[in-house]
């Protein structure tokens, strides 16, 4: 009788690439064996770590040695370290595309993104990566649709995860692919952590633009974040700029990415986050304080920012206990 292989799950060590999540995700993989063993069933994940040697890609760990080597996905993980030059993450990406054109699937986590991008298969595809590097990865890909908001992608063959931790969230939605929803929740029981399902932007903080070089946006945004955009009028920005106004929205955006309603929503929400984490304000206190007289309004824009209604976000961040 034939064993079918075991599937095998492939992790790049790349210059810089985070130990932590190279090995978390190796115990993630354990764990989900060995609850599917527990569960009587028969499945179980192969891991093997590889790293450049010279020319070729070594394994340098395996944690079931003896068969020949298929991996079904290949893992770019995260780093802490600056980006690898392009010309550093060509040979992996290349040999990440080959395994592609032999039935693998391919995933990043973080900065593991630029490493999926270089080879090409993402160009037109949708992708996350951490919050921080988004505006650089679609620099420096434009042909991605890059999607900060999200903490997993899921596009089949490729699949991106964002921040430093997503490596739990982009395991646990590799073991409900490989061995099914029970095991996955069983592995997440188990680790103490959330199933797949949450989104970056309840993370994401506002770090607005400023090294644009246009100096009369500049100092908009300089008075606005004085301000905490609260009262902020299309007319006063005009004063301020010295600009007529189809010119200096034309120019906002050039700069900012945004239209002035929305930089100015953005404050607002980042100075309302502020006030849930910090102080026991109540939610519509903190809505006036941060510009905003009618609530509901205010919980309707922090639902579409964040992602969280205001009091799931105070459960979730608040350091200083819930106010009404």
């Amino acid at each position: 009788m034939t064993v079918a292989p075991l599937p095998e799950i492939a992790i790049l060590l790349y210059d810089g690439a985070q130990a932590a999540a190279v090995h978390g995700l190796t115990d993630l993989f354990a764990v989900a064996t060995r609850m599917t063993r527990e569960r009587g069933g028969g499945g179980a994940l192969r891991v093997s770590h590889w790293r450049p040697e010279g020319a070729a890609m070594a394994c340098v760990f395996d944690s079931e040695p003896g068969a020949a080597h298929r991996p079904a996905i290949l893992i770019a993980p995260p780093s802490l370290a600056p980006l690898m030059p392009a010309e550093a993450m060509r040979p992996l990406a290349r040999w990440m595309a080959e395994a592609h054109e032999q039935g693998a699937t391919l995933a990043s986590i973080c900065a593991g993104a630029f490493v999926l991008a270089e080879t090409g298969l993402l160009a037109g595809r949708p992708a996350t990566t951490h919050w921080g590097y988004a505006g650089l990865l679609s620099a420096r890909f434009p042909d991605i649709r890059v999607d900060a908001d999200r903490l997993v992608i899921d596009d089949g063959d490729l699949i991106t995860a964002g921040g430093v931790m997503a490596w739990t969230d982009l395991g646990l939605v590799l073991v409900e692919r490989l061995l099914g929803p029970t095991v996955m929740l069983d592995t997440a029981r188990f680790l103490l952590v959330d199933p797949p399902g949450r989104e970056q932007r309840s993370y994401r903080a506002f770090i607005p633009r400023l090294d644009h070089g246009d100096a009369a946006i500049l100092k908009v945004q300089h008075g606005l974040q004085a301000t905490g955009a609260v009262g902020a009028a299309l007319p006063a920005m005009l004063a301020q700029a010295g600009l007529e106004e189809r010119t200096f929205l034309r120019r906002f955006r050039k700069a900012t990415g945004m239209t002035p309603t929305e930089y100015g929503q953005q404050i607002r929400i980042a100075n309302a986050r502020a006030a849930l984490e910090l102080t026991r304000r109540s939610v519509g206190q903190i809505a006036f304080d941060v510009g905003y007289e009618d609530p509901s309004a205010f919980r309707k824009l922090f639902l579409r920012l964040t992602g969280l209604t205001p009091g799931a976000y105070r459960k979730r961040f608040g350091r200083a206990g819930s106010g009404d």
